[in-house]
């Protein structure tokens, strides 16, 4: 008789679990390597960092600015104030003529099982070179609210001269190395420009801006090395100078190839 009542309360007990399960909120997991999965395990933070690494890079973060932006990011708010997840997309020399077709989807869905699982996350996009054109499509085709976007930190992206969807420019911001024919000039110039944003301190000035943009903190982004994105030529056809040195950027040869052709 007694385990005949227990039943039902057993019962009701398991429908109120399953029907509001508790957000996680452990902090990020995140130790600094080339791979981060917190959306994916659930992880719930105050700030949801999604990055798309560039070519060739490995793992989900990539090796160069993901890292540096990530950890530049737990520097900022600690480690129990963000979430951080890679996105897992093809990111071939050849997979740069899908125009961020592959990776943008993935962005998209990423942002949006973060926010289902955590509500109250201010969901921050970013992406390095080829992953620039994965988070610009993100926005534009694949689906992704520019109202749940906090926040948009590019860095080379070879989308520069274009909008981020229909994100606003307060919401975006473009890092491009004085020297960088990617971003500068959309051309296929690997320089020391391009492979210089891990470590010229724009990556610690687009964790200042995420984190301001997601109002975690009150003192004001570097503008060291970048411009807020817009639509309109006018503003973004002047690049400031970022650390790397011109010289340094023209010591290493470059191509004229159109950057659609770097396959």
């Amino acid at each position: 008789m007694k385990l005949t009542a227990t039943l039902p309360i057993l019962a009701s007990v398991a429908t109120i679990a399953n029907a509001a399960p508790l957000e996680k909120r452990a902090g990020t997991s995140y130790n600094g390597g080339n791979t981060a999965n917190d959306v994916v395990n659930k992880i719930c933070a105050p700030v949801t960092l999604i990055f798309a690494r560039g070519s060739t890079e490995s793992g989900n973060m990539g090796s160069s600015v993901g890292p540096a932006l990530a950890k530049a990011l737990i520097s900022q708010l600690g480690a129990s104030g963000v979430a951080i997840q890679g996105v897992d997309y093809e990111a071939t020399i050849a997979s740069n003529a899908n125009m961020g077709s592959g990776g943008g989807p993935v962005m998209a869905s990423l942002a949006k099982q973060a926010l289902s699982q955590c509500p109250n996350t201010k969901i921050a996009i970013s992406g390095y070179s080829q992953g620039g054109t994965v988070t610009h499509y993100a926005v534009k085709s694949a689906g992704l609210s520019p109202d749940s976007v906090s926040s948009a930190v590019l860095f080379g992206d070879p989308l520069l001269r274009q909008s981020v969807g229909s994100l606003p420019a307060s919401k975006v911001k473009e890092f491009c190395a004085s020297g960088d024919g990617v971003c500068e000039g959309g051309t296929f110039s690997i320089s020391a420009a391009h492979l210089s944003y891990a470590s010229n301190g724009d990556t610690t000035a687009g964790a200042q801006f995420i984190a301001q943009q997601a109002g975690t903190s009150s003192g004001s982004a570097s503008t060291t090395g970048s411009t807020p994105t817009t639509s309109t030529p006018a503003t973004t056809s002047t690049q400031p100078a970022a650390s790397t040195s011109a010289a340094a950027a023209a010591s290493t040869p470059k191509t004229t190839k159109p950057w659609w052709h770097w396959w």
